[in-house]
């Protein structure tokens, strides 16, 4: 049958709150599901329900907007609450323009409105944020996981981001844990013994984009669960996706 790899959403999951266990609902609504968590699976799950369980959620009645936060909230027809909250997430301002603010997170995700998100929030006049450090959060599922299934499983925290010079949008790795975020050929040989010099692929957004297929934006359906790709352990996350400030052309 050649190469193959099974996706499957999973489904009845509870509206998160904070304080929610993430990994003990994955195995949870696993089982209602008859889906068998296995060592050697890999887990995509949405930013979303990460961020409500870890209490990533912001009212704006408690948001009060600088004067930045107006005077751009004033040029661009926006909330200044919203504009504030989204100041307070970056690290830089990397482009405004037509409505739209790209900035830097912390963590050095490049996207819009620093990953600051008003849609399925479930609390009316609130804003849910990322989590502060997705590659824990990854890790702290994957370890409930893992006490489940007694061997290695690969866990990635996905988001939604739109990429320069290509319309849409698609869902990209912000946390990893357990397998590789990055997969080098170099040094290895194609198919007409030319040796690849620079080829690397970013194998956990490829698995993410991949997740977003049976998750979706209306789905209800949070989480994906990917049989029959062979992963490796190791690497250092997500960050390892992040160019490094030294060789980003664009900065």
């Amino acid at each position: 049958m050649g190469n193959r790899v099974e996706i499957i959403g999973l489904n009845g999951i509870p509206e998160v709150r904070e304080g929610d266990d993430v990994g003990r609902l994955i195995i949870d609504a696993a089982e209602a599901q008859g889906v068998s968590l296995e060592p050697g699976d890999v887990i995509v799950v949405k930013q979303k329900i990460v961020s409500k369980a870890e209490g990533r959620i912001v009212k704006l009645v408690d948001v009060t907007p600088s004067p930045l936060a107006l005077q751009i909230a004033k040029d661009f027809d926006k909330d200044p609450r919203h504009v504030e909250v989204v100041l307070r997430e970056s690290r830089r301002i990397v482009k405004m323009d037509m409505g739209l603010i790209i900035s830097e997170t912390r963590n050095g995700l490049v996207c819009a409105n620093a990953g600051v998100d008003a849609s399925n929030v479930g609390v009316e006049e609130a804003l849910c944020l990322l989590p502060e450090d997705p590659d824990g959060s990854a890790h702290r599922i994957r370890t409930t996981l893992e006490g489940k299934t007694g061997g290695p499983i690969g866990v990635i925290v996905s988001d939604s981001i739109g990429r320069p010079w290509r319309n849409g949008i698609v869902d990209l790795a912000i946390g990893v844990s357990g397998l590789e975020s990055l997969r080098s050929y170099v040094g290895q040989a194609d198919d007409d013994g030319y040796e690849l010099k620079v080829t690397v692929v970013a194998v956990a957004d490829e698995l993410a984009s991949a997740a977003e297929l049976v998750t979706g934006k209306v789905e209800r359906s949070p989480v994906a669960v990917l049989k029959g790709y062979a992963f490796t352990g190791g690497g250092g996350g997500a960050r390892d996706l992040v160019m490094d400030r030294d060789k980003d052309l664009f900065r």
